[in-house]
């Protein structure tokens, strides 16, 4: 049977049941959202004469619900529009609704009992053939549905999501033993192209294989932090980024996820587990027991292991009397000496392996159960070590899974550590040091092997998830200099990698953009520019801008605006296609740099803006006329051109530093046209930009003809500055603020000159360029460039 997914029925509206509902419509999908009839009436309802039978009374629930969606933060919907796609439903009015879905996912209490009652009810009114899963966090999936008909049986599977699903990538698929295995199959491919997930096959075992994992993780942590006399500043001050983790750590972490939900899920493993050492490990301390008794349960309360004061400042938890107190941080010889260690294989060996150092020794006692008990649940929870990997990596922000921080520390030499101390060390896990081997993956001939059933196997690539760095270990590169590197990614394509400090745009960059387009013209079918990076690219580089400024070297700062300018210019009219993959923050020079290509492969999650005037300037390397033509562009076909609309609209997205909040906003701001294209899947992105460079090629690419731009002039130029002084006037806008709106409005409106007239792109660039040394060489820019770099946010001065 073929499945197709266009319609989803979700049972449940809480946060996670919504947020799922939300990523659903993020992804083009129709959603009915399903909530229960409420049993009594607010105050408001009763004012307003409802009853309990008025549909918008028995629809309350689901529909609030919906609504809250705008206001969480971080937002679970990349558009507006994504609302459109969610219509609400109660179980009792409506369930006949569910035979118009092909996927019913329920988001439901946590409860067996009420699962079941569900089940028997949507397997009464589901459509034969249609898709089932339940969203649990840890109970069985098999006794969920063990009393419904065969067919639902067959098609029934748990789908895990995390939470927020639009952010978190971990999916774990969970089948039973009669689930058909085309269905899991199905569901897998669908996770991965459609949801964009990371997607793990689970066994039915408590809370799967990332929660057991990191709540057993995250329990060790507290308990060890209590028997060494640790605060949990100080915990969290060596358990982030030091040893691969996210900078929340771990009561940072426990903060934002829910200490009620942790408790939760921890306490749900210690009811379904039976070796004592297991249930110790289980047992929540007393004082998080007392906190949640409190309502103290992290961020969604404002108070949990941390609470943030009226000044702005941050106090820790006391376990021991639950007071607050000032934050600390453990500072040791072990951390300061792994901190300057390159790499986290040689940052966690350094730390791990420091003796009778404080926070050597707590690491060591945090992570080596972990890894015992990782080792001890393969074949339990998971089949392999690269799916308790991945699970960690994509569940947990975990940089390196446990079998992964094994190899890193060395495995070796840490199972020797385990014994002399007294540990018993999986029989399998002795098996691979008793055969010679050193580690649990292997590299050979570019290809990864992992062990598995006492022999290693070959670690499947995923032809969609391109590796730059495997790319350059088999291949090496085409040439590079310090700010970025030219690779062959096959098939007569070329990919253009930044790797200079957080990605900035320097001299190098742009040299090697511009030999890049020379080599790919000659030799290739086209270029992809794009990176795996953490941000594609934060903008120019703004410390050599600050400095050369400074000097008052604005003879030297003129040259380097137009070489960027010669280099955007270069990339819009190369011979081969140029196709952009940004990703993540992509602004200022590295929107610049996306505009004038010919196409953009976006990530969902892209955050592109022109953010020049937070800093006193405003774009200089062709963005304000890349934006202003991509939104003439965009105009349907047919439509008289309002230019003073387009022109305003442009001068107010770069006035106010605009950011979208996701591809599709950035579609909707502009910066995407109908040529563009937005990837399901994060890791996809070089592989659909690769694709989209191909198919140009293909279809006969021919590089676009200078273009002249039709301006607003003077009469646009006074409204938009009209505009600007309402600001300022209102206190809204700085004077400073006011001169670099009237220097973008000059650009926008291309001069001193009537209304309509077509100006070449070089006058416009030219224009930029003035403004942009203008400003640049003011002191009050020069205060808010100094800011931006040391505080890292806007100066209004």
């Amino acid at each position: 049977m073929t499945y197709a997914i266009k319609q989803v029925a979700v049972i449940g509206s809480g946060v996670m049941g919504s947020g799922i509902a939300a990523h659903l419509a993020n992804a083009g999908i129709s959603v009915t959202m399903f909530d229960r009839v409420p049993d009594a009436l607010t105050d408001k309802e009763e004012k307003a004469g409802l009853t309990l039978e008025d549909k918008q009374v028995r629809n309350r629930i689901v529909s609030e619900s919906k609504k809250k969606l705008l206001k969480q933060t971080p937002s679970p919907i990349t558009s507006k529009k994504s609302l459109e796609l969610i219509r609400t439903a109660n179980l009792e009015d409506d369930i006949a609704l569910l035979s118009e879905a092909d996927w019913i996912v329920e988001v439901i209490v946590e409860h067996l009992g009420a699962k079941k009652e569900l089940f028997q009810k949507v397997d009464s009114h589901r459509r034969e053939g249609s898709l089932v899963s339940s969203n649990t966090s840890g109970i069985s999936v098999e006794a969920m549905i063990a009393d419904t008909s065969e067919d639902m049986q067959a098609h029934f599977l748990g789908t895990h999501f995390f939470n927020p699903p639009r952010y978190l990538k971990l999916l774990e698929v969970i089948p039973t033993e009669k689930t058909k295995p085309e269905v899991l199959s199905f569901m897998k491919t669908f996770g991965e192209n459609v949801l964009g997930k990371g997607v793990v096959e689970a066994k039915d075992t408590p809370n799967f294989i990332a929660n057991r994992i990191g709540t057993y993780g995250l329990l060790v942590t507290v308990q060890e932090m209590e028997k060494q006399g640790l605060s949990v500043g100080e915990v969290d001050s060596i358990t982030g980024p030091l040893i691969g983790r996210p900078k929340s750590a771990t009561f940072r972490t426990l903060d934002v996820v829910g200490i009620d939900t942790f408790y939760h899920v921890a306490d749900n493993v210690y009811h379904h587990v039976f070796d004592p050492k297991e249930k110790e490990v289980f047992t929540v301390p007393d004082f998080i027991k007392q906190m949640v008794e409190k309502g103290w349960v992290g961020a969604k309360s404002g108070k949990g292991f941390y609470e943030k004061k009226k000044d702005k400042s941050i106090v820790e938890i006391n376990p021991n009397t639950l007071e607050y107190q000032e934050r600390k941080k453990l500072k040791t010889a072990a951390t300061e000496s792994a901190k300057q260690e390159k790499g986290l294989s040689r940052q966690m060996k350094a730390l791990v392996h420091s003796g009778e150092d404080k926070a050597s020794a707590f690491i060591w006692s945090i992570m080596k159960p972990v890894l015992l008990y990782a080792a001890d649940l393969v074949g339990e929870i998971a089949d392999d070590i690269v799916s308790i990997d991945d699970a960690m990596k994509w569940g947990f922000g975990w940089e390196l899974g446990p079998f992964e921080t094994w190899d890193a520390i060395g495995v070796r030499h840490s199972v020797e550590r385990m014994q002399a101390e007294g540990e018993s060390v999986p029989s399998w896990v002795l098996d691979i040091l008793e055969e010679g081997k050193k580690s649990f993956y292997q590299q050979q001939e570019g290809n990864t092997y992992f062990f598995h059933a006492n022999a290693y196997q070959l670690k499947e690539v995923n032809p969609k998830e391109i590796s730059l760095a495997a790319i350059k270990e088999q291949k090496g590169v085409i040439k590079k200099n310090t700010g970025a590197s030219l690779i062959d990614i096959g098939d007569g394509v070329a990919l253009l990698e930044f790797h200079s400090k957080s990605n900035a745009i320097g001299l190098d960059i742009i040299q090697m953009i511009n030999e890049s387009i020379e080599e790919v013209n000659t030799n290739y079918k086209g270029l992809v520019i794009g990176n795996q990076g953490k941000n594609f690219c934060v903008g120019a580089n703004l410390a050599m801008m600050l400095m050369e400024a400074q000097d008052d070297n604005i003879f030297e700062l003129d040259l380097v605006v137009r070489q960027f300018q010669n280099m955007t210019m270069h990339i819009k009219y190369a011979d081969k296609p140029v196709v952009v993959a940004p990703f993540n923050m992509t602004v200022g020079g590295g929107a610049e740099v996306s505009l004038p290509a010919a196409a953009i492969q976006a990530s969902p999650e892209t955050y592109m803006g022109l953010v020049e005037f937070g800093v006193g300037l405003i774009p200089g390397g062709g963005g304000t006329k890349e934006l202003y033509l991509k939104e003439l562009r965009h105009l349907p076909e047919g439509v008289n051109v309002n230019l003073s609309k387009v022109a305003n609209d442009v001068f107010e997205k770069v006035a106010m530093a605009t950011v979208s909040t996701s591809a599709r906003e950035a579609m909707e701001n502009g910066y995407l046209n109908k040529n563009d294209r937005i990837s399901r899947n994060p890791d996809h992105v070089l592989y659909d930009a690769k694709k989209r460079v191909l198919a140009l090629s293909d279809a006969g690419y021919e590089k676009p003809a200078r273009e002249k731009i039709p301006v607003v002039g003077e009469p646009g130029y006074a409204a938009m500055v009209m505009g600007a002084k309402s600001l300022y006037y209102g206190g809204y806008a700085s004077e400073h603020d006011l001169k670099i709106a009237k220097k973008l409005a000059y650009v926008l409106s291309g001069g001193r000159i009537e209304e309509g007239a077509e100006i070449d792109e070089q006058v416009m660039l030219d224009l930029e360029r003035e403004a942009f040394l203008s400003l640049i060489a003011e002191p009050l820019t020069q205060q808010r460039m100094q800011h931006m770099l040391v505080k890292g946010k806007p100066l209004r001065n």
